[in-house]
């Protein structure tokens, strides 16, 4: 699994850039083009409410691509937590570059902030617990990279990237493979980390035993997580458990505290809650 201390920028942000530039400008900006050639401005974004910034290098390559010659001037730094009305950078340009580029990188900007603060409020609601919380599949197609970066600016972690890196043996694998010792069987063969999925206490005892990386405790109860948690400790106490499922910030400091490693919460990236961004421009000339 990745290394949670990392945070590297994907390698695929100038794509992200070229494809949302031209599903939104296609053969030009119309209104753009209004606006005379040589004018000049100077633009801000704020915030307009707490958040967790993080998007800066889409910004940039949005504004670049657009028109080399804009400047950006960052006045915070990627993955910090910011107050409402915060200014967050100054951009200036040709005006005509400045209005094209700023619909997709405020889009870029709201929605990976968007991501980050509340991948940030949850980790802050298990503080103190050494559960760690986790990002799931559930990601905006095509974005999946940028928003996987944005967890780990919020500080979680990341699970799997994708069905390449990690195996997670679930219901259908186990029935399709005859029995979870089977189906584990084959994926330790692979030497990638494996996770298996259990959906009851009583699956766990074989789990534990087919020398699986990780359990992933699909939506067990407060009382069966101790019971899964006290189980793992008396047979197999290497093994990391994973709760997941109906995780919600009012319930996911309880389930830390049953004594749970991990705890995976697809909301934070499939419930996408933009940031209210605005954009200011104070023309020059």
């Amino acid at each position: 699994m990745p290394d949670a201390d990392i945070v590297v920028l994907p390698p695929d942000i100038d794509d992200q850039v070229r494809h949302a530039l031209r599903e939104d400008v296609g053969s030009g900006d119309l209104t753009a083009a209004l606006v005379p050639a040589g004018q000049r401005v100077e633009a801000a974004i704020l915030t307009r409410q707490n958040a967790v910034i993080c998007g800066q290098a889409w910004v940039e390559r949005v504004f670049g691509q657009v028109d080399p010659a804009i400047r950006v001037q960052w006045q915070v730094a990627e993955a910090q937590s910011v107050a409402s009305d915060a200014l967050l950078c100054r951009v200036t340009g040709a005006a005509r570059g400045l209005l094209t580029a700023e619909r997709t990188a405020l889009n870029f900007l709201q929605m990976l902030s968007g991501t980050a603060t509340a991948a940030r409020e949850y980790v802050d609601a298990v503080a103190g617990t050494g559960a760690r919380i986790l990002d799931t599949r559930k990601t905006v197609p095509g974005l999946r990279l940028a928003q996987k970066y944005a967890v780990r600016c919020g500080g979680a972690d990341n699970h799997r990237i994708g069905l390449y890196d990690a195996i997670l043996v679930k219901e259908n694998h186990i029935a399709a493979a005859g029995s979870i010792r089977a189906a584990a069987s084959k994926a330790r063969a692979t030497g990638v980390f494996v996770e298996i999925e259990v959906e009851r206490l009583a699956q766990m005892e074989e789990a534990l035993q087919t020398g699986a990386d990780r359990l992933l405790l699909d939506n067990f109860t407060l009382e069966t997580l101790r019971d899964a948690v006290e189980k793992r400790n008396s047979i197999a106490p290497g093994v990391q458990l994973e709760a997941s499922g109906g995780i919600t910030l009012a319930n996911v400091r309880s389930v830390a505290e049953t004594g749970v490693d991990f705890i995976s919460v697809g909301a934070i990236t499939k419930h996408v809650r933009a940031v209210d961004l605005s954009m200011r421009f104070q023309f020059a000339d």
